[in-house]
């Protein structure tokens, strides 16, 4: 009996072996987000629960969330380049042994500065896990499947998503609740984990053979600005800053506001401290599994829509979308439990989309510049993405209504997606294997 998909057993487990490693990395990408109140305030000496903390939660969780994208920025594309001189497998178990001992060693942090040079090691290495993974699935499996494998490759960030909430209600939650003092520290060990999987992948995995046959061990990232790359790379960057502005905006503040939505209707129902604990536990945790689902779902819907409308249709399609969903989950005058349950369309859109770039990148860029290139357009778009969370963090002043207003207003970022659509770039995937080649459309 054959393998799923035409494909081989080595295929499939470079495909689980990336899945694994981009997992790991959104469940210490995002550990911060589900212990912040009460990490934060701690390290300031605030006293937890009061207004003060609250108001250095909202604007540190904006701070440190842009370092972590300025960090990922500069990992994606260092270590992107890198895997495009040195090897895709290889880079990408580098990756993920720094991120997983730089999130560990934020449980041992004495004070915020230490806090934020621990972050910064952890997105060097999670940044960097994407472009090295991608470019690898993309090479390995067959260029038929080479969709459905992207596809499939990013669905295990919802799960990941997911599985720092589990970890957070856990050990905060259950294991050490009523600690809320240092649980967090515990929570951050678990960062450890990744680097468990990396030393076992390292003895299965070896390079693709294109990458041997066609790769530039002397790459340039001035190779990307050259005339005929010029074009790949804006309609990269254009699509990849649009997505995850939008998704890191929305997505690094929607614990916090879920959260502040949690608690107003705790209040509301008279809920001992106890009680209203628990319940914005729940709901945070209820949040991100919605969202989460609504994420894997519009992952996997971007499969039939770029196979049969193409990339540039897709784009379009999702950030058209993207606009109605923020624009009722936000801009109406919503119930707590209708807003709870505007998670799952939020994640199909603002999400969703986010699973694109896994084959679409990697279809752009020639081999030579395949890891280069995807890691620079999916990551430098970072940069931009940084003074979104910092902008909402320092803006919003605290309480549901602030934030709400202020994440209203991002419905802009996919209309201006939508306003760069002349400039995006339609792949041609059946000439992906002679080296890479695209059309615009």
């Amino acid at each position: 009996m054959g393998w799923p998909w035409g494909m081989t057993k080595y295929q499939w487990l470079v495909v689980f072996a990336a899945w694994l490693g981009w997992g790991f990395d959104a469940v210490d990408a995002l550990l911060f987000n589900y212990v912040a109140e009460n990490c934060i305030p701690t390290l300031l000496e605030i006293p937890l629960h009061t207004p003060e903390a609250a108001k250095a939660t909202q604007l540190y969780t904006g701070l440190l969330t842009s370092i972590l994208l300025l960090g990922w920025a500069a990992g994606g594309v260092f270590f992107g380049w890198l895997a495009d001189r040195i090897g895709r497998s290889k880079t990408m178990i580098l990756t993920i042994l720094v991120y997983s001992l730089g999130t560990a060693l934020c449980a041992f942090a004495p004070n915020i500065y230490f806090l934020i040079l621990f972050r910064i090691i952890a997105s060097l290495g999670i940044g960097g896990e994407w472009a090295a993974g991608a470019a690898m699935v993309a090479e390995v499996v067959p260029k038929e499947r080479r969709v459905e494998a992207g596809a499939l490759l990013y669905t295990s960030a919802p799960f990941g998503i997911v599985g720092a909430a589990l970890i957070n209600k856990f050990v905060a939650g259950w294991w050490l609740v009523g600690h809320p003092e240092y649980s967090w520290r515990v929570v951050f060990l678990f960062g450890l984990l990744p680097a468990l999987a990396a030393a076992a992948l390292r003895f299965w995995l070896k390079e693709p053979e294109i990458f041997e046959q066609e790769g530039d061990r002397n790459v340039r990232f001035g190779d990307l600005f050259g005339k005929e790359i010029w074009p790949l790379t804006r309609s990269g960057v254009l699509m990849a800053v649009t997505a995850l502005l939008g998704w890191w905006t929305l997505g690094a503040f929607n614990p916090p506001f879920t959260g502040a939505v949690a608690l107003e209707h705790a209040k509301a129902l008279g809920l001992t401290p106890q009680a209203t604990a628990k319940v914005v536990a729940d709901w945070k945790l209820w949040a991100t599994a919605l969202f989460s689902f609504g994420a894997l779902v519009g992952t996997l819907l971007t499969v039939p829509v770029a196979k049969r409308w193409g990339r540039k249709a897709m784009f379009r399609l999702y950030f058209s979308a993207s606009i109605v969903v923020i624009w009722i989950c936000f801009g109406l005058g919503l119930s707590p439990l209708q807003r709870l349950s505007m998670q799952i369309p939020l994640g199909i859109t603002v999400f969703g989309v986010l699973g694109s770039f896994t084959y679409y990148l990697p279809e752009l860029f020639p081999t030579r510049l395949r890891a280069t290139g995807a890691g620079f357009c999916y990551n430098i778009g970072r940069v931009i993405t940084a003074f979104g969370p910092f902008f909402v963090g320092t803006v919003a002043k605290g309480g549901v209504e602030s934030m709400q207003r202020v994440m209203f207003w991002m419905f802009l970022v996919p209309l201006v997606g939508l306003f760069c659509m002349p400039w995006v770039v339609e792949t041609r995937p059946e000439d992906f294997c002679a080296g890479g080649s695209s059309s615009a459309s």
